[in-house]
């Protein structure tokens, strides 16, 4: 039941209105949300051993569409859209907006969501309104905080307070600090999506 990280190939790309995708095996789906430049395309191809499965680009906003990852036949790795690209137009949101908050809502087949923030930074009103969106749904959900190798040994000390502090919740978060350049998280996240995989399995 173990899985290999290493097999994964893309297998979808939606762009329009609610992402439906039934491929033949119909497997599970792990997501991932975070704002634009938090570095999302840099982690998947981390967690899976490549340097160019997802596309990196230094432009924010680069990923408009939701890719279907299919990892060793198991499950799907789902990259959403970034949201809060400042230059994105206002109708351009709202349709991010729109397709995120149908794919949530609308899909039986998520077992776990994980949110990434920049951990350079303070968490942003929208990465607070997308945290209390994914609070109240009644899947498994984990907060990987990305870029933590650029952070000072003063800052690294403060990013636990500082995630306390933005979960604002009795409930249990799975909290991992991220970094796509030093693989630093990449085995803890690996073997918890694993053991949500084995939950949703069994």
């Amino acid at each position: 039941m173990n899985i290999n990280f290493k097999n994964v190939r893309l297998e979808a790309t939606k762009f329009d209105s609610y992402p439906t995708y039934n491929g033949a095996e119909n497997l599970p789906e792990v997501a991932f949300i975070g704002r634009s430049n938090v570095g999302k395309s840099s982690l998947l191809n981390t967690l899976v051993g490549s340097k160019s499965l997802a596309k990196v680009s230094r432009l924010p906003g680069k990923t408009r569409s939701v890719n279907y990852f299919n990892v060793d036949h198991k499950l799907y790795f789902v990259d959403l859209p970034g949201f809060g690209y400042s230059k994105a137009g206002k109708s351009e949101t709202e349709r991010f907006k729109k397709l995120i908050e149908k794919f949530f809502l609308s899909n039986n087949k998520l077992i776990l969501v994980c949110q990434l923030i920049d951990s350079r930074h303070e968490p942003t009103k929208l990465d607070e309104i997308a945290n209390n969106f994914l609070m109240n749904l009644s899947i498994p959900y984990c907060i990987l905080f990305t870029k933590v190798d650029k952070l000072k040994q003063s800052q690294r000390a403060k990013l636990l307070d500082r995630a306390n502090e933005f979960i604002k919740s009795k409930q249990s978060v799975e909290m991992i600090p991220f970094s796509s350049k030093s693989g630093e998280g990449k085995k803890e996240l690996l073997s918890y999506i694993e053991s949500i995989y084995k939950k949703s399995v069994n």
